[in-house]
């Protein structure tokens, strides 16, 4: 049996319930875990409300730090004892045992506790596909990233500035302001007093940047496209403000040949080599120094839905973690 926070129907956080469980055995290719620390992301707040569609009932949760109880048949590469991290899928992470498919989990190396564990895989391999691989950031370019005190915009502002980066980041209040700047953004717009594209353009003498990192969604896409050069690209990855609502190609046209991607973790880790490959370049950034994770806000698993309730109303920064 296994305690869990459980949705019945799509809404507010008022509908997560904590219900008691029934966990079966693993079966073939899978492992029995006892969840350690549990990583909240805006994700799981898209799945409640039905942003994302999820078969219901549902345990929300995509990223979780855990050690391996049980083991199924076919499982060579953990045993019974092993600490392992995930992300990405399948959710269910709200919950203190869950069972698991095997290659969906990682080893975590010596030097990396639970509690960092679930604080930073799903953010920190979000980074690393964003600025690695859906646009591979060179030294001495600038980037625009919203957001930059949030938990993936601390990872990416450290991590950009290890690469030599020089990071333009927007936040909603001086106090974020002074936290992303801390994190290594060279230039912080505090989108309540200034207006970000005229900041962005007057920061690049007017030329724009080649990348643009947005979360918000509806309230900055228009924005975001107007801080591009000519045949830059806007990496759009989350909602926090709505969907993006439809709007013309010829836009892109007008605007100077312009790229619009929308990726997701999955499609960058589908594969086991990939996942692999994504969550080792973490590790080695966070066991160097270069990208220190923090976990801001901790709540017990009973109070996932007041953890919700501050996620929305934008009052954390940086990570937050669930202990079961």
């Amino acid at each position: 049996m296994s305690q869990a926070i459980r949705i019945h129907r799509h809404g507010g956080p008022e509908v997560m319930r904590l219900e008691t469980l029934e966990i079966g055995k693993p079966g073939e290719g899978e492992v029995l875990l006892r969840q350690r620390a549990i990583g909240l992301n805006y994700i799981d707040i898209y799945h409640r409300t039905g942003l994302y569609p999820v078969a219901l009932p549902a345990v929300p949760g995509m990223e979780g730090a855990a050690c391996v109880e049980a083991v199924g048949r076919g499982v060579v590469d953990l045993q019974v004892g092993d600490r392992v991290a995930y992300a990405g899928g399948p959710i269910g992470a709200y919950a203190q045992m869950r069972v698991m498919p095997v290659d969906r989990l990682v080893k975590l190396p010596e030097g990396i506790d639970d509690c960092t564990a679930a604080s930073m895989m799903l953010q920190g391999m979000t980074v690393q596909y964003l600025i690695r691989q859906a646009y591979r950031v060179s030294p001495s370019e600038t980037v625009l990233w919203h957001a930059a005190a949030g938990g993936v915009g601390l990872i990416a502002c450290q991590w950009l500035r290890s690469l030599g980066v020089t990071v333009i980041g927007t936040v909603g209040t001086d106090e974020k302001a002074a936290l992303a700047m801390a994190n290594g953004c060279s230039h912080v717009i505090n989108y309540r007093r200034e207006h970000f594209v005229e900041r962005v353009r007057e920061l690049t003498d007017g030329a724009g940047v080649p990348v643009v990192y947005d979360s918000v969604g509806k309230d900055t896409f228009e924005g975001s496209l107007d801080c591009l050069q000519r045949r830059g690209l806007l990496v759009s990855f989350g909602n926090a403000s709505g969907a993006v609502l439809p709007f013309s190609l010829g836009v892109l046209a007008q605007k100077g040949s312009l790229y619009v991607t929308r990726p997701n973790l999955a499609g960058y880790t589908a594969t086991r080599d990939e996942l692999l490959s994504c969550a080792g370049e973490l590790f080695e950034q966070v066991l160097s120094g270069a990208v220190k994770i923090t976990t801001n806000h901790i709540y017990p698993l009973a109070e996932a839905a007041q953890a919700h309730r501050d996620l929305e109303a934008r009052k954390t920064t940086g990570s937050i973690v669930l202990l079961p």
